[in-house]
């Protein structure tokens, strides 16, 4: 009887020994196979310039960003800078503003490259900053000027630009976002790029909950500008996360001046509370090409904050001791298609009207939670088609009596 007895403890202990392994492995195999990709936005001017950058990176990195305005104009360099960064074992992202009549090649290569490099090309990097150049714009300054000098544009939209002028256009948030998506919808090529089954990827420092709305498949939120990381990230996250779709960042500048960029260890720091927070993407904006510098603006020190978060992402020891924040525990929910930059108090709702009435009470609210939760919050808009019910253990509004 003892001898069946021990039998039987041997055989649930090899079995919970077997569940053990199978899981570890699962384990090990899930926080291995967490796609990321970490890369250089190439910003300079010409082949030889994007290859140097290439060599330099190509160890730990693998993915190259090509956002040079000259090469994604010049069909000959940008081919062969695609070759070279794929050969030399890295994905790519190509830059270009739009799908302009002047450039009539852009199309057809995309079609091209799909077929020659595959999942190689993870998609095109269309415009730039749509959300913040809608805040930013000088909108009145803009048609003014499409009015005086009679441009096609002014012709074909005389009565709208004129109550624009006026100040009667738009008449609401509401209007304000159905302009914003349609443009990026038929305006810069989204819809060209979604026949093609081919992911559309910006970055941007507002609004990306409409970026992702009006078509765009990846948004790269800008750390920079000495504004809030974690703003940023619950703002992106919560966006990407109630539609569906990945998001990253894209370190930028703190400076208008050389350095431009933050120093190394801050750089290091911000890709890795981005990844810890649930990004797949984390680029390294490396412009302009200043003299001193064949590298652009990427100093020893980048560099080598770059291969010092690569090899941490890299190591499953050096993941296992990451904190993970990659689901929020809270949700601050804005009101619907309230286009506001949140960059401080002040800021301007969708480029069009100053601060309201709401404004000041959605910065007070949301400077609690953001000190309160951290990493753990969303930020995302009232929406029907995107309901938070259930997808939040807890759900803050705007405005608590709602």
């Amino acid at each position: 009887m003892q001898r069946i007895f021990t039998l039987f403890i041997v055989g649930l202990l090899a079995i919970a020994t077997v569940s053990f392994l199978v899981q570890y492995h699962l384990i090990i195999k899930s926080e291995q196979t967490r796609p990321f990709y970490l890369g250089v936005a190439f910003g300079g001017n010409t082949t030889a310039e994007a290859k140097l950058l290439i060599d330099r990176i190509k160890n730990y990195t693998n993915l190259f960003v090509v956002q040079s305005g000259p090469v994604s104009k010049n069909e000959t360099s940008l081919n062969e800078i695609v070759g070279y960064a794929v050969a030399s074992g890295l994905d790519v992202i190509v830059y270009f503003g739009w799908f302009d009549p002047d450039q009539q090649w852009r199309l057809p290569w995309v079609d091209m490259a799909k077929k020659r490099w595959g999942d190689r090309l993870l998609g095109l990097y269309l415009n730039d900053e749509p959300g913040g150049k809608q805040l930013d714009a000088n909108w009145t300054g803009f048609f003014n000027r499409i009015k005086t000098q009679n441009r096609p544009t002014y012709q074909e939209h005389a009565p709208a630009i004129d109550a624009f002028i006026n100040g009667s256009l738009p008449h609401s948030h509401d209007d304000a976002a159905k302009v914003y998506l349609s443009y990026l919808e038929t305006g810069i090529g989204l819809d060209e790029l979604k026949t093609r089954s081919i992911k559309a990827f910006t970055s941007d420092y507002a609004l990306y909950w409409f970026d992702y709305l009006g078509g765009y498949d990846v948004m790269l939120a800008q750390f920079g500008w000495n504004q809030s990381v974690t703003q940023e990230i619950a703002l992106i996250r919560g966006a990407a996360r109630m539609q569906n779709k990945p998001w990253g960042a894209i370190i930028t500048w703190k400076y208008t001046e050389p350095p431009y960029l933050d120093s190394g260890q801050e750089v290091y720091n911000q890709l890795r509370m981005a990844y810890e927070a649930g990004a797949e993407y984390g680029v390294i904006f490396n412009f302009p090409q200043i003299e001193d510098n064949e590298y652009g603006i990427m100093r020893n020190e980048h560099f080598e904050a770059l291969e010092k978060f690569w090899n941490h992402v890299t190591s499953l020891s050096s993941l296992r001791s990451m904190p993970d924040y990659r689901r929020a525990e809270a949700v601050l929910v804005l009101p619907r298609n309230y286009g506001w930059g949140m960059r401080h108090p002040d800021d301007r709702i969708w480029g069009f009207w100053g601060p309201d009435e709401n404004s000041a009470q959605i910065w007070e609210v949301s400077r609690k939670l953001l000190e309160q939760y951290g990493l753990r919050l969303d930020i995302v808009y009232e929406d029907p088609a995107f309901p938070v019910t259930g997808k939040y253990p807890r759900i803050y509004y705007w405005n608590p009596s709602i």
